[in-house]
């Protein structure tokens, strides 16, 4: 194996593990915040908490990757995660619940914009622009099989034993994994961090504004709206609406298992997607044909169907937004010089944060209102929009709608 192959897989190992914990809260708190005299509004703020958080810590982090290098900032991130984790032991057996599952999610929101803006950036740092795609769709596609395996454990350890067992196992994983960290990743971003340097000091606040990181940002904020923020946060109760049960499990066990489905094809589809882009030169068209996808699941997810029905729109939509992660991280990285790797990473995980956040805020209080079907068919032309403003930026920055990886690498 390779020095650089090497260095990808320990990301992917360590960040796996912290995936749990991503994941394990997602099926157990939207039915538990009735049972803890939660309000849906305050579920959704806690839901967002982390990405809320992250609109704050996605830039110092790039920030500092660019100053301090990733092997640090990247165990820390880890760490903090693990911590985090344990918090919602806490919230379940602690008066005040919401206000431990609010502090926890804030702590995760810190660790995890660490863990992001160095992940990605170790990979950049090691890849060539041939094989960045499958890189960057195999390092995501490593964070969120662990996401899927948090889904499950919340679902089913909750329901089989306690909700505070399922917390307990994930926070576990969670801290292992920045021990493992510690042990085995090394430094990436030395050579950047003099760049850097050299060129003036580098703010905690900077962001990368070049239109490369703001458009792939943008296309990040309309996948994570509808995927992250609106489907994730809706579904229990969309199940529970349709009595719609999977291998004996009720809404809850269910929706983890579902969760989980859109995880996983995501994941493959994150490593095609990626691998495709590097194969035939040219990142648009996959992003615009996973885009594609990820509509048309959710204008099928409130369709009548049954269980075969919405584990179809699950998979489309997991699919879709998957397919978009490995050639849109590459194509930051090809048009982005390695001393501000860091900071568009960051713009990239803020833009993205925006949407994740403002998806429970705006889609749980709707489907009380106006119902699921409206509320997925906005879901379905998000995606649409996401398209036209990458065609639209790809072109302002390299002068054509689909360009070959040799135009539009930046050396």
């Amino acid at each position: 194996m390779s020095d650089s192959r090497r260095v990808v897989a320990a990301v992917i190992a360590c960040t796996f593990f912290v995936g749990f914990g991503g994941g394990v809260v997602f099926p157990i708190l939207p039915n538990l915040g009735a049972v803890l005299g939660i309000s849906p509004f305050l579920v959704g703020v806690i839901l967002s908490a982390n990405r809320i958080t992250r609109l704050v810590a996605n830039a110092p982090a790039g920030a500092l990757v660019d100053r301090a290098g990733t092997r640090t900032p990247f165990v820390v991130g880890l760490f903090v995660e693990g911590v985090a984790t344990l918090g919602y032991v806490v919230a379940v057996t602690a008066p005040f619940p919401e206000f431990w599952f609010l502090v926890s999610r804030v702590c995760w929101g810190v660790g995890s914009a660490l863990v992001f803006a160095t992940a990605y950036t170790i990979t950049a740092d090691v890849s060539e622009s041939a094989s960045r795609g499958t890189s960057m769709g195999t390092v995501r596609a490593g964070i969120t099989f662990g996401f899927p395996a948090g889904l499950v454990l919340g679902g089913v350890v909750s329901e089989l034993y306690s909700v505070a067992v399922a917390f307990a196992l994930a926070a576990a994983f969670a801290l292992f994994a920045s021990v493992l960290a510690y042990r085995i990743v090394p430094e990436t971003h030395a050579e950047a961090v003099e760049a850097a340097s050299a060129s003036g000091s580098v703010k905690p606040w900077e962001i990368d504004r070049s239109l490369p990181a703001l458009t792939v940002g943008l296309v990040n904020f309309g996948v994570f709206f509808a995927y992250v923020g609106a489907l994730f946060s809706t579904l229990v109760l969309f199940l529970e609406f349709r009595e719609i049960g999977l291998l004996g499990f009720d809404a809850q066990g269910t929706s983890g298992a579902l969760m989980a489905v859109t995880v996983l094809a995501g994941s493959v589809s994150m490593l095609a997607g990626g691998k495709l882009s590097d194969l035939y030169g040219y990142r648009v068209p996959i992003v615009l044909g996973s885009l594609l996808v990820s509509g048309v699941g959710f204008l099928l997810l409130p369709r009548p169907g049954g269980v075969p029905g919405v584990v179809a729109a699950c998979v489309l939509i997991g699919a879709g937004q998957g397919g978009t992660t490995g050639p849109m991280m590459a194509l930051i990285a090809d048009l982005t010089p390695d001393e501000r790797m860091g900071r568009a990473m960051g713009t990239n995980n803020v833009l993205g944060d925006v949407g994740g956040a403002l998806g429970p805020l705006v889609s749980l209080p709707l489907v009380e209102s106006i119902g699921f079907a409206p509320v997925y068919a906005a879901c379905a032309l998000i995606p649409v929009a996401a398209g036209v403003v990458l065609m639209v930026g790809v072109r302002a920055e390299t002068g054509e709608v689909n360009p070959s990886l040799d135009a539009q690498t930046v050396d």
